[in-house]
């Protein structure tokens, strides 16, 4: 129950590749250096296939076990930064000019650089792994864009593995669920149409604000009286805005943004179409119309049973049953990740890195302590799936 020798030995060369990625980052679909380097190194290591361009900047590699199975087991981790301007005063802080990594995927890809440099020294494993870099985790649908371009198809999985790190929780500690786990999430827009005027004249305007303000205050009813109690979904405002720069004039137009989370994909239709009934009758209600469109960004992540307790076995025997959490309270956080164990067995594991900035806090870094842990945790897996 320890990190693998052989990775903690190598853990200063690992850093260095998560140290290079950080200074290197890339937004969404712009990875090419994280692409590149994860392609040089499989390639280093000896790797059965080495696919690039995979959805735009993704990348797949393929690691075949010294024994014959037909069992094929994926382990996947995201590439992309965030545009945010770094102010950790790391010697190894980004070089871009207002992107970072600011979310850890940096570490995500190291770890799983670690984990295939291990696996292909020995291949002491029966059938085959798929190791998948995905680019564009945040919002861009970097999944998507992989899964359209055939990535299960091309690269059939039994199962697959991802995980995330968790600032404020214990440094090692690993905890996850069998079912939901993280938050589907739609984003939404909506154009309210009303009729300006002189401030001094209300009565022959129909004012875009005050449509827009009762919108606001009337969704909040949607979860409260349309969503069975017992689930749980969120209606969050973000953007709002009306106005002309001007004191004594009544916009003739505003715009609403935001986003709807739910647990459950039903869920999430109920609360959109009862927004965009909220919307249209409260804009008839003053006189004034709407435009509403919705985008769905992620699904909701659900752990296969069997995928968890597989999962659970690896981090047991990783860092002891002391540190592991079977029974992990959900967030309504959300995570690309779902739409690959949307109908592929997965699981979906987070590790905790100990006192630091969350994700996307300009002050936040990836804690390099974590890596030989998770790595050692991922090539368990890989030897308890394909015994």
């Amino acid at each position: 129950m320890s990190v693998l020798e052989d990775i903690a030995a190598r853990k200063h060369e690992f850093v260095a590749w998560r140290h290079a990625l950080h200074e290197n980052p890339g937004l969404g679909f712009e990875e090419t250096f994280a692409a590149e380097l994860v392609a040089r190194k499989l390639n280093e290591f000896g790797f059965d296939e080495v696919h690039t361009g995979i959805g735009g900047t993704g990348v797949v590699g393929v690691l075949r076990g010294a024994r014959p199975s037909n069992r094929v087991i994926g382990l996947r981790a995201d590439m992309d930064a965030l545009p945010i301007a770094e102010e950790t005063g790391k010697p190894y802080a980004s070089r871009v000019p207002g992107v970072m990594h600011a979310c850890g995927h940096d570490g995500h890809t190291a770890t799983l650089l670690a984990t295939a440099w291990q696996l292909a020294r020995d291949r002491d494993f029966a059938g085959q792994v798929v190791f998948i870099f995905q680019p564009a985790e945040e919002g861009l649908g970097g999944a998507l864009a992989m899964l359209e371009d055939g990535l299960l198809r091309r690269f059939p999985c039994d199962r697959i593995y991802a995980y995330h790190n968790m600032p404020g929780w214990e440094v090692g500690h690993m905890l996850t669920r069998p079912g939901r786990l993280m938050a589907g999430s739609m984003f939404f827009t909506i154009r309210v149409q009303g009729r300006g005027g002189h401030a001094a004249m209300p009565q022959s305007t129909i004012d875009a604000t005050q449509i827009a303000s009762n919108i606001v205050t009337t969704a909040q009813s949607i979860v409260a009286r349309n969503v069975d109690p017992i689930e749980t979904g969120i209606v969050s405002f973000t953007d709002v805005y009306a106005g002309t720069n001007s004191f004594n004039v009544i916009p003739d137009k505003a715009s609403l943004r935001g986003c709807l989370r739910y647990f459950d994909k039903k869920v999430g239709t109920e609360m959109a179409e009862r927004l965009e009934a909220v919307a249209k009758g409260v804009a008839a209600t003053y006189g004034g119309a709407v435009e509403i469109e919705f985008e769905e960004i992620f699904v909701p992540l659900v752990n296969d049973p069997d995928a968890t307790a597989m999962a659970l076995a690896a981090a047991i025997d990783t860092v002891g049953a002391d540190k592991v959490d079977g029974d992990a309270r959900p967030i309504p956080g959300s995570e690309d990740f779902a739409y690959m164990v949307e109908d592929l067995p997965g699981n979906y594991i987070w590790v905790g890195a100990g006192p630091g900035a969350m994700p996307h806090n300009p002050g936040y870094d990836f804690n390099d302590e974590i890596i030989p842990v998770v790595a050692s945790y991922f090539c368990r897996l890989v030897q308890l799936e394909l015994a």
